[in-house]
């Protein structure tokens, strides 16, 4: 258990609607808790290890919901294609080539890399369907010291010959060992079941996924209401099911008693939107991939306006960037476009919105995550702002807002903690 004090210029938050900042702060971490923040730090806490970042932005570890590894090496490519185009032309070819372990080896350990060095602490990740390469996933993401979700993919139909299995009972099954193999095995990398989506997992392999979730406990991750004609194809698939979202309910796996997080949600009818709220389910914003993939501009101000959980995802490499700080700034300016071309009655998510989705709200998937509050697992990210000199005074806040519009996360980073411990 780590133990030790932080001092810079601290920012977190408390709410959505509330961005704490503290100039010359302290941030105390206690066998890996995080203890408060403080003006001045206690007597009691003097004798600990201190990291002197004065002068630097201390902010906590940032949350990605959703993101594909496998789809890092072609980021920024075909870019001007719609989604089910852009999967089956891009997504599902590269991602074939993860048969061969050699390939996978090399692009997880880019990706992981990557990952790593940035101000990303902890994610959801999309691996594919081939159980030795997600397990190379894992073991690359555990070497990282952050903390991850990773899941082995599922498609039984209506996918691509050398990227479907052949049958619900062989894809259970090799799910099934996977899971055995990797539920104990590591510290900070967990196994979460991934139904690609709906198309691509027949009823049969839905039913025995959640039998699976039920014996081991396992949170879900999958996508949601991304695109319309991928919402035409499901109310297709699925006659008897009221929405996208109830497709998922008929197998119970859209939260209640399976933790559940779904990408996009960019067009949830009302009675969707009711049931995610109902059950807990998480959203995962991912404004980059729903602009490149012309998808469109979800909701987000009335998923905060009424109680949904919401965090953030790059979505790569629909989204062409690991950078949760892009997200931030993306999930501002996706915002004010909802605002002026189709609803005038939704204000734009703030600044301070849009940090907390990516902090505490994203966070609250693993626990009591993303803030520095009393309690919380210590996750903490160290940014050197001065790469980026100004005239002006500024205060914490608005140097804050300006790294981050600024991409200070590619340069910037000085120091990483996860859980207590020191990455970077």
């Amino acid at each position: 258990m780590s133990s030790f004090v932080l001092k810079g210029d601290i920012c977190y938050s408390i709410s959505k609607d509330t961005l704490k900042t503290i100039k010359n702060g302290y941030c105390v971490c206690e066998n890996s808790l995080c203890q408060g923040v403080f003006e001045k730090l206690p007597e009691i806490y003097k004798n600990l290890q201190l990291y002197d970042y004065e002068g630097k932005l201390i902010i906590p570890g940032l949350i990605d919901l959703h993101t594909h590894a496998p789809q890092f090496s072609f980021r920024g490519l075909n870019m001007d294609c719609e989604l089910i185009d852009w999967l089956n032309n891009n997504a599902f070819s590269e991602e074939a080539k993860f048969s061969n372990l050699d390939y996978a080896e090399k692009a997880y350990s880019i990706f992981s890399d990557a990952l790593k060095n940035s101000a990303t602490t902890r994610a959801c990740i999309f691996a594919t369907l081939h159980k030795e390469a997600t397990k190379t996933l894992m073991d690359k993401m555990e070497k990282t010291g952050l903390v991850s979700f990773v899941g082995k993919v599922n498609m039984d139909r209506n996918s691509p010959g050398n990227l479907c299995e052949e049958s619900a009972d062989i894809s259970a099954k090799t799910t099934q060992e996977w899971i055995e193999n990797s539920i104990n095995k590591y510290k900070n990398t967990y196994p979460i079941l991934t139904p690609r989506f709906i198309p691509s997992c027949s009823d049969e392999l839905m039913k025995k996924l959640k039998a699976l979730q039920q014996k081991y406990n396992l949170p879900v991750q999958s996508h949601l209401s991304e695109n319309k004609d991928e919402i035409k194809w499901v109310s297709e698939l699925c006659p008897d099911s009221k929405s996208y979202g109830d497709a998922y309910n008929s197998f119970s796996l859209f939260g209640k008693d399976a933790k559940t997080v779904m990408a996009h949600c960019v067009y949830s009818s009302d009675s969707e939107v009711e049931l995610m709220k109902e059950n807990g389910v998480f959203v995962a914003h991912c404004p980059a991939s729903n602009t490149n993939l012309s998808s469109g501009i979800a909701p987000v101000r009335s998923y905060l306006d009424k109680g949904l959980k919401v965090g953030l995802g790059s979505d790569v490499a629909g989204g062409h960037s690991l950078s949760l700080f892009r997200a931030i700034s993306d999930t501002v300016q996706m915002s004010k476009l909802y605002y002026r071309l189709v609803d005038a009655s939704a204000k734009p998510v703030t600044f301070s919105e849009a940090f907390y989705l990516a902090s505490k709200g994203g966070g609250e998937f693993f626990g009591e995550v993303g803030s520095f509050e009393k309690g919380y697992e210590f996750d903490a990210v160290v940014i050197d702002d001065s790469i980026l000199p100004h005239p002006q005074e500024l205060t914490v806040s608005e140097r804050l807002e300006r790294a981050i519009y600024l991409n200070a996360d590619f340069s910037g980073i000085k120091a990483k903690f996860v859980r207590g411990n020191k990455v970077i």
